[in-house]
C-alpha cells in the first residue's frame, strides 16, 4: 500500500471519542470545577455553605432552574429573618375601633382590601381582637344592621415579639390556622402586624408591579428634576434629608405610613394625595400596604403660605 505523500493531509471526521474528550476538558477548564468536585465527594452537606454549593452544582447540571434555586435558598435563609424585618409597621396598620358603629365600620371593608383588621380600643396599643370581614358580613346578613353587636364576632388577637424568627412563626401559623399576629416590642407596645402572606413572600419572592424598576435595590429608585420614585418603606427621616424637609419622623416611620395614615385607608394604585410641599402618587400597592410612590415637589406658587 502506498503511503501518502509527505506533507499531505487526509481529511478525517472527528470521532465521537474526540468530541467527548473535548467536553470533558471544557468541564475542567470551567472556573470553580475543583470546588464543585470537592463538595460532591464530601457527600451529605455538613454546613450551610456546603449545602448552597451543592445546590449550585445542581443548577449547573440543569437539575433545577434559576427560580427553583432561588426559592430553595430563600427557604433555608428564612430562618435568619426576624418578624421586625418583614412586618407591616404601626404607621401602615389599618385598624377598626371597637367603639365605632356598624355603619362606620362597614364602609371601611371594601375600601381597605385586607380581609383581616386589628380592632383597637382607643389607640393602636389597645388591640382587643381581630375582625374578619367575612365574619362581619355574615353576621350582618343574618341579623340585619339594626342593633347588631358587631364586636361579638371578633377573634382573639395573637401577640408575638418582634424578634421571633420567621420559620418559627410560619410553623405557628400552620398549627393554629391563624393568619395574622400583632407584633409588640420589649415594652409591650404595638409596633406592627405580620401575616402569613408576609412570611410566604420571603420564600416565593415579591410579585413586582409593572411600574417597578428591575434590579433596583435602594429605596430611591429614580430621581429627576422635581420628582422621585421611591419605595414606600423609605424612612421619613431619609426623605427629609433628601429634600431638606421637616416632616415629623415620630408620627410616621415611613413614607408609606405617612400616605396610609393621611388617606385613612390602604392606598390603591393610582391614588394621589397632596401635602404642603409635595404630592404623592401610589404607583404600586397590594392589599395591605403601598409599595411604590412617585413624589412630585410643588413649586413655590403651589405651596400654601405658612
Amino acid at each position: 500500500m502506498c503511503s501518502p505523500p509527505s506533507g499531505s493531509r487526509i481529511p478525517t471526521r472527528r470521532s465521537d471519542t474526540v468530541v467527548q474528550n473535548e467536553k470533558k476538558r471544557s468541564v475542567f477548564s470551567r472556573p470553580g470545577w475543583w470546588q464543585d468536585l470537592r463538595y460532591l465527594l464530601r457527600g451529605i452537606p455538613q454546613t450551610r455553605e456546603h449545602l448552597f454549593s451543592t445546590l449550585n452544582v445542581a443548577r449547573r447540571a440543569d437539575l433545577v432552574d434559576d427560580d427553583t434555586l432561588q426559592m430553595m435558598r430563600r427557604v433555608i435563609e428564612v430562618s435568619d429573618l426576624q418578624v421586625e424585618q418583614v412586618m407591616v409597621s404601626r404607621g401602615q396598620m389599618v385598624t377598626v375601633d371597637v367603639n365605632q358603629t356598624l355603619e362606620e365600620v362597614l364602609p371601611a371593608i371594601p375600601e381597605a382590601a385586607p380581609s383581616r383588621f386589628p380592632v383597637t380600643d382607643g389607640d393602636k396599643d389597645g388591640v382587643v381582637g381581630i375582625l374578619l370581614a367575612k365574619d362581619l358580613l355574615h353576621r350582618q346578613q343574618q341579623s340585619g344592621s339594626n342593633g347588631l353587636p358587631w364586636a361579638t364576632v371578633l377573634r382573639p388577637a395573637v401577640f408575638i415579639p418582634e424578634s421571633k424568627r420567621l420559620n418559627v412563626l410560619l410553623q405557628e401559623f400552620r398549627d393554629s390556622r391563624n393568619h395574622m399576629a400583632i407584633v409588640v416590642n420589649e415594652y409591650g407596645s404595638v409596633v406592627g402586624l405580620v401575616t402569613i402572606e408576609d412570611v410566604l413572600e420571603q420564600i416565593v419572592g415579591n410579585i413586582e408591579d409593572e411600574h417597578d424598576l428591575d434590579g433596583a435595590t435602594g429605596m430611591v429608585l429614580r430621581r429627576g428634576s422635581g420628582f422621585c420614585v421611591i419605595k414606600a418603606m423609605l424612612p421619613v427621616e431619609s426623605f427629609n434629608q433628601l429634600y431638606g424637609l421637616n416632616l415629623d419622623p415620630l408620627e410616621y416611620d415611613t413614607m408609606g405610613g405617612l400616605v396610609t395614615g393621611s388617606l385613612g385607608h390602604v392606598p390603591r394604585r393610582g391614588e394621589t394625595i397632596k401635602f404642603d410641599q409635595f404630592t404623592a402618587e401610589v404607583l404600586s400597592a397590594d392589599s395591605r400596604r403601598p409599595r411604590l410612590l412617585r413624589i412630585t415637589l410643588l413649586s413655590a406658587d403651589e405651596t400654601p403660605a405658612q
